[in-house]
């Protein structure tokens, strides 16, 4: 027994780890509330207080790790992670600095935006909320861990499950659109597949839910802005996907940048407390967003002490970057403006969740060589992404069914994004080796490998050049072309004589979305769209490629296009996806998760609204004075929430309830036939929505409660089941009660949101 208990002081000593010329041994530490609560006796208040600092990795980026400044304050102790850091050399190299040379050696988290995949990279959110398969999305994530893991990284900020409506805010793009129940449904699964179910494995990191709470809402879709609505508004339509995350047991939780109610989410202790702890029972550390504490002096909330006080009051663990704690909390403390036990439950949550993920075993697990060189970027990786992004691609429009296209004659390939490789991963794509990414023309002629393919770029990106500049930043050019807009568009007026069919390759920029690229106006720029009309007077067929960060503007391209795909940003194996779309070797399947507007003076606009007292009583868009609408525009989105074509048609029938009574302890079954009756074998999103006609609040006039993405043969019937249960039904009152109420019901069922194929129950107590 005395050997035993001498080993294990030993081990705690070394925090379990060993390393000779690059080797690690692995050994096995005390349970993890000893180990933590022995580590801590040890620590001083400076050591504490650095384990609450994460700074960005800065001046160490070149590997020049042992003279940085960061270098110097991990001796110290003053640093408890960091981020923006890649690569194993570079990682191990600043872990060793931690567990060799700081007084307790701690080792440090290492964080980075893995938010689409790592360089093997996914769609983006958005694109990749339009698969609605919870398996690929699971899957997308877990590739991404299995990649950021074997080259040094343990935590991703990510999943970001801010719901939003407002397509002006460019980070739209980075969420899963607009519905809390599909965006529950995403969040849990990109946290399971982040973190799975152990995450001591090697190949899991640990995940940060994002942005808590509401960034997605602000005032004007200006990013950064003001967020204001009610608690009702809040619990119902924007709390439940980082609920759901919370439930999946996502181990970190980052604060977001607007203010809660006049009080920034980084210091609202109702928020970061009252719902995330007691209401939710969240069990992790919290972090806040870039330079999150500083920010509040500008909200107007007080000095560098004071808002690094009033965050870790309200709940806040990790400063991200913005040093406060690590300048002030001592002051504070002194000054009993902050407590020893606050301090120290933080530094607990920070301990728990680097041993959960057996760093103090071994802190060089993530550093291992031939991981590096065997998982990342691998083929079998690059296949997944490829099949996942062309599930995500949305046909919008198919004129007589000029998609798919031939695998022969002459196609012309035109647009400013058509040989655009560092623009195919989209925004947030931080880990992307851009070089290796394959553009829309390069898998047009590999998998059309027995067509004839033209190019000219047609137009630059904007006329303006200094917009263009801002629209392709981080290494994401479009080069720009610096002849004439007449000597670019004959050019491609040339080529286009010369085909059969023209591939139109137009929309955003990588960068015309994401963090801080909010926009007024949501139309193609005007460059495009004079290129795009000189297409379309040349006769010739015209397939519209669109990509976009967000939902777009396009009433002038769906009645003058014959064939629209969107294909948002795809990733780096974007050009072989849409290839493999557009000649019909995959049938698009994907379906929108963002209502797209015809006008910006629509903004925000949502499948499920409430219904004023004074709805409009058309659905053609006659106008209806004294009615809720428009005089210069109609109520309806140009493509509603769900839209999506196939290349095959989808007929529902028979629907039926098992029951047209239901009380609160049963289950009733909602049954419809759905048959491919086209041409190809394709697949499906049944999509079920519930109304309930009477409540004590005013409800929406359609939910998304339930969905289903299948595959059918051509010919083939499927009959698809959804069960309802009193859960179902529940919705937060205006006591915040979570609560299913008595009443007559409507279940609609279709293809998208704007279904009228419907049946009716009643809920009975």
């Amino acid at each position: 027994m005395k050997n035993k208990l001498i080993i294990a002081f030993l081990c705690f000593s070394v925090f379990g780890y060993s390393q000779k010329k690059g080797t690690t041994k692995t050994v096995t530490i005390k349970p993890k509330a000893e180990f933590i609560a022995e580590l801590m006796g040890k620590m001083t208040l400076d050591e504490k207080i650095g384990q609450l600092n994460l700074p960005t990795s800065g001046d160490i980026t070149t590997g020049a790790a042992n003279s940085s400044n960061v270098a110097k304050n991990i001796e110290e102790g003053k640093v408890g992670g960091l981020f923006n850091i890649k690569s194993v050399q570079k990682i191990r190299e600043v872990q060793r600095i931690a567990v060799e040379k700081s007084r307790l050696k701690i080792p440090l988290l290492f964080g980075m935006d893995v938010i689409h995949g790592y360089e093997t990279t996914f769609p983006i959110p958005l694109g990749l909320s339009c698969t609605w398969d919870m398996k690929l999305i699971e899957r997308s994530a877990q590739i991404a861990a299995q990649e950021a893991s074997a080259d040094g990284i343990n935590w991703t900020f990510s999943p970001m499950v801010d719901i939003s409506r407002d397509p002006r805010w460019g980070r739209v793009s980075e969420g899963s659109g607009e519905d809390p129940f599909l965006g529950s449904a995403i969040a849990k699964a990109m946290v399971m597949g982040y973190q799975g179910n152990d995450l001591s494995s090697k190949n899991t990191i640990l995940s940060c839910v994002k942005h808590f709470a509401l960034y997605g809402a602000p005032d004007a879709g200006r990013d950064y802005n003001t967020v204001d609505m009610s608690r009702i508004k809040m619990y119902n339509d924007y709390f439940p996907p980082y609920k759901a995350a919370i439930d999946a047991g996502v181990g970190s939780v980052m604060a977001s940048f607007n203010e809660v109610e006049g009080i920034p989410a980084t210091g609202n202790k109702w928020l970061m407390t009252d719902v995330l702890r007691k209401q939710w029972g969240f069990k992790g550390f919290v972090v806040t967003d870039f330079t999150g504490i500083p920010e509040m002096i500008q909200h107007g909330m007080g000095d560098l002490q004071t808002v690094s006080a009033l965050a870790l009051n309200a709940g806040i663990e990790m400063d991200m970057v913005g040093e406060g704690f690590l300048t002030t909390l001592k002051k504070s403390l002194d000054e009993k403006k902050v407590s020893l036990e606050q301090i120290d439950h933080a530094v607990q949550l920070i301990l728990e969740a680097k041993y959960d993920l057996g760093l103090f075993q071994d802190p060089y697990k993530y550093c291992d060589l031939n991981r590096a060189k065997t998982e990342i970027f691998t083929n079998n990786n690059r296949s997944e992404a490829r099949n996942t992004a062309a599930q995500s691609l949305v046909l919008l429009k198919n004129q007589e069914q000029l998609l798919p296209l031939k695998k022969s004659g002459t196609i012309a390939v035109i647009g400013p994004l058509a040989d655009a490789k560092e623009n195919m991963a989209g925004t947030w794509s931080v880990a992307t080796n851009m070089e290796k990414s394959v553009s829309l023309i390069a898998g047009i002629k590999e998998v059309a490998a027995n067509s004839t393919v033209l190019y000219a770029k047609g137009s630059n990106l904007d006329y303006d050049a200094v917009f263009e500049e801002k629209a392709t930043m981080f290494g994401k050019t479009l080069h720009r072309d610096n002849r004439s807009a007449a000597e670019l568009l004959a050019e491609a007026l040339k080529i286009a004589n010369q085909s059969d069919v023209i591939i139109a390759a137009l929309g955003e920029s990588a960068e015309m979305s994401g963090e801080s690229s909010s926009r007024t106006q949501l139309e193609i720029p005007q460059a495009q769209k004079d290129l795009l009309q000189a297409l379309l007077k040349t006769g010739k067929p015209v397939v519209l490629v669109l990509f976009t960060g967000r939902p777009l503007v396009l009433v002038q391209e769906n009645e003058t296009v014959p064939a629209i795909l969107n294909t948002w940003f795809a990733g780096s194996e974007a050009g072989l996806a849409i290839a493999d779309v557009l000649f019909g070797d995959v049938n698009p399947s994907g379906k929108l998760t963002a209502t797209f507007p015809r006008s910006v003076g629509q903004v925000p606009i949502y499948y499920n609204q409430k219904n004023t007292g004074r709805p409009l009583g058309n659905k053609d868009g006659k106008f209806e004075k004294f009615r809720s609408n428009y005089i210069d525009e109609r109520n309806e989105p140009l493509y509603p929430f769900g839209f999506g074509l196939s290349y095959t048609t989808f007929n529902y029938a028979n629907l039926k309830v098992s029951s047209d009574k239901m009380n609160f302890n049963d289950a009733i079954k909602v049954t419809v036939d759905i048959t491919n009756s086209g041409n190809y074998d394709g697949k499906e999103v049944v999509q079920l929505y519930v109304r309930d006609l009477v409540g004590s609040v005013t409800r929406p006039v359609k939910e998304l409660k339930g969905f289903q993405k299948i595959a059918l043969k051509k010919g083939e019937t499927k009959t698809v089941t959804f069960e309802i249960t009193v859960e179902t039904l529940k919705f937060y009152n205006s006591e915040l009660q979570f609560t299913a109420e008595p009443g007559a019901f409507e279940v609609f069922v279709g293809t998208n949101s704007d279904t009228e194929f419907k049946v009716g129950f009643e809920l009975n107590k």
